[in-house]
C-alpha cells in the first residue's frame, strides 16, 4: 500500500531539480522501506565508476524523502549530517537504494541507506540525519484578518 504523500512526487522529474538530473526514480514509497534507483551512465567520474557524490545525492534523496513521510504534512525536512562509505565500484547499469530507518524521532529522524548494483554487490552504506521542525498551523481566520493592529 502507498501511503498519502505529504509532498508532491513531480518533484522528482522536475528538471530543475538535482534527483531528475540524475535519473532517481523511487519504487517504493513505504515509510518503513523507501527504494529507489539510479543509473550509473551519466554519473560517472574521471575512471569511469559512479561518482560517489551521485551515490551521496541518492542516499540523501531517499532518506529525505522518507524523513518527509515520517514528518507528515506540517513537517519541514533539513538534512543535517551525512556520511558515505563506498565499498564497490560501479561501472554501468543501475544501482539500488534501499532507505530504512535507524531511529525516528519528534524532532530528528536518521536512516541507513544501502546501495547496491545489478549483481546485489555492496557498494556504499550511508547514514543520514535530518531535522523535523513544524509549520504552524493554518490560521482560523484567512487572508491575514487574525492580525492585531495597534
Amino acid at each position: 500500500m502507498i501511503p498519502e504523500l505529504p509532498f508532491d512526487p513531480a518533484m522528482l522529474t522536475d528538471s530543475n531539480l538535482l534527483p531528475a538530473k540524475l535519473g532517481i526514480t523511487v519504487t517504493d514509497w513505504d515509510p518503513d522501506r523507501l527504494v529507489g534507483t539510479m543509473p550509473v551512465a551519466g554519473n560517472g567520474q574521471y575512471y569511469g565508476f559512479l561518482h560517489g557524490g551521485a551515490s551521496a545525492a541518492l542516499a540523501e534523496t531517499l532518506g529525505s524523502l522518507a524523513a518527509v513521510l515520517h514528518a507528515g504534512p506540517r513537517g519541514i525536512v533539513l538534512g543535517q549530517e551525512l556520511s558515505c562509505t563506498h565499498h564497490w565500484p560501479a561501472r554501468s547499469g543501475v544501482v539500488t537504494g534501499v532507505c530504512t530507518p535507524a531511529y525516528l524521532g519528534k524532532g530528528v529522524a536518521t536512516y541507513n541507506v544501502v546501495l547496491t548494483d545489478e549483481r546485489d554487490r555492496l557498494l556504499c552504506t550511508a547514514r543520514l540525519t535530518c531535522q523535523i521542525r513544524r509549520r504552524p498551523a493554518p490560521s482560523a481566520q484567512p487572508n491575514g484578518t487574525n492580525l492585531v493592529r495597534g
